[in-house]
């Protein structure tokens, strides 16, 4: 079906088309275990179509905040409840902890919170066994965060971003190159010509 994109009915000789869509999510390599014989390589082959990588939480912490608010008006709709206001105090919670049940344990999290099930401390609240990360990771991630909203904001313009933020050009380029931030390869002329940040 996969291959073919049709199915026979039992005792029919009758091919029926079908258009399907499979999304198929796993934490192993697939290929590698397609090649050691523990994975079927001809479905591994007829599922790796399209491969979306998406790291955990704890790569890409400027997302927390977004995504707590979206699974926040979820569950405010779902539970038919006006939904919380999201303070700054609350991000910078939700960004202290370590997320190791990614975003399954933040949609989680976001339905505690519009039910009120919050118990003063976001340890209490938000995960009270996940241990906050150390003040060096926090402030890295912080950082990080920083730079990619400055970066949206002045439209990728590497100049102008450092200038908002009060920092040399090439300290911005070490931060950048530091946190892995991908860069289209363009730079600025001699004419001014922007400098991009994808």
């Amino acid at each position: 079906m996969l291959q073919e994109r049709q199915v026979e009915r039992l005792g029919s000789n009758r091919p029926i088309p079908v258009d399907v869509r499979v999304v198929a999510a796993t934490k192993e390599d697939l290929l590698a275990l397609s090649r050691q014989q523990k994975f079927r390589a001809d479905l591994y082959f007829r599922l790796d179509v399209v491969a979306l990588e998406l790291p955990p939480l704890r790569e890409r912490r400027e997302d927390i905040p977004l995504l707590f608010e979206h699974f926040v008006l979820q569950a405010a709709a779902r539970y038919g409840r006006d939904p919380p206001e999201l303070t700054p105090a609350l991000a910078r919670e939700l960004l202290a902890q370590a997320w190791p049940g990614n975003v399954r344990e933040l949609r989680n999290a976001a339905d505690r919170y519009v039910l009120g099930l919050r118990t003063g401390s976001v340890a209490g609240s938000f995960g009270a066994n996940d241990r906050p990360l150390p003040l060096p990771d926090l402030v890295e991630q912080f950082e990080r965060s920083v730079i990619i909203e400055a970066l949206r904001q002045h439209d990728g313009r590497l100049s102008r971003t450092a200038e908002a933020l009060g920092i040399a050009k090439t300290t911005l380029h070490d931060k950048i190159r530091r946190y892995g931030l991908a860069t289209d390869g363009s730079s600025a002329g001699s004419d001014g010509a922007k400098e991009r940040v994808s």
